[in-house]
């Protein structure tokens, strides 16, 4: 059989999802596909590039409609859809910040924020440092949240990750300093 990029993408999630991001080798990616090691070059040219794919793919699954129209509200969207996201799948925190934190993909939340924030009037400096704030919260707690869902589910830990509610109120800490700039 004939693959193509999005095939070896769709494989990879699959695998990431299953057995975690330490499994996820071009070698058992290979095996996944009845290829040769070799034969993933021809679609991805290393593992980096690789896991990039994923952490698009990831968050490109992860896409709702944008219903909000105030700049603070159409935050809050891409914030939850972007936590959401990297919740569907086993270690998808840590593909996505990877992914993003070497800037080989998952920049399209922070353009996202970065036109909201400009649309509530902050001016330039302020929009940088409030998308590295708003990237850092939404990272920061997610990657947490998944560790500890997974470490609670292999009887490792016995809390509860701060989940949702957790998450919304932090987002609005941040929100209220960013609205006290455009205000202020």
């Amino acid at each position: 059989m004939r693959y193509h990029r999005g095939d070896v993408v769709d494989r990879a999630i699959a695998v990431l999802d299953e057995y975690g991001l330490e499994s996820l080798t071009m070698r058992r990616l290979a095996a996944e596909l009845g290829l040769q090691p070799s034969a993933l070059y021809h679609h991805v040219p290393n593992k980096q590039t690789l896991l990039a794919a994923v952490a698009d793919e990831i968050l490109t699954r992860g896409r709702r409609p944008r219903r909000a129209r105030k700049w603070d509200r159409r935050v809050v969207e891409v914030c939850a859809e972007l936590r959401d996201a990297m919740l569907a799948y086993r270690d998808g925190a840590e593909v996505v910040v990877t992914a993003y934190t070497f800037g080989l993909g998952a920049g399209e939340p922070a353009s996202q924020l970065q036109e909201a924030l400009r649309d509530g009037g902050l001016p330039d400096d302020l929009v940088d440092v409030g998308t590295r704030a708003l990237l850092h919260l939404v990272f920061g707690h997610t990657v947490e949240e998944q560790m500890a869902l997974q470490a609670a589910s292999a009887g490792a830990i016995d809390r509860a990750p701060g989940g949702p509610a957790d998450f919304e109120r932090g987002l609005e800490l941040v929100l209220d300093g960013l609205r006290s700039k455009v205000n202020g």
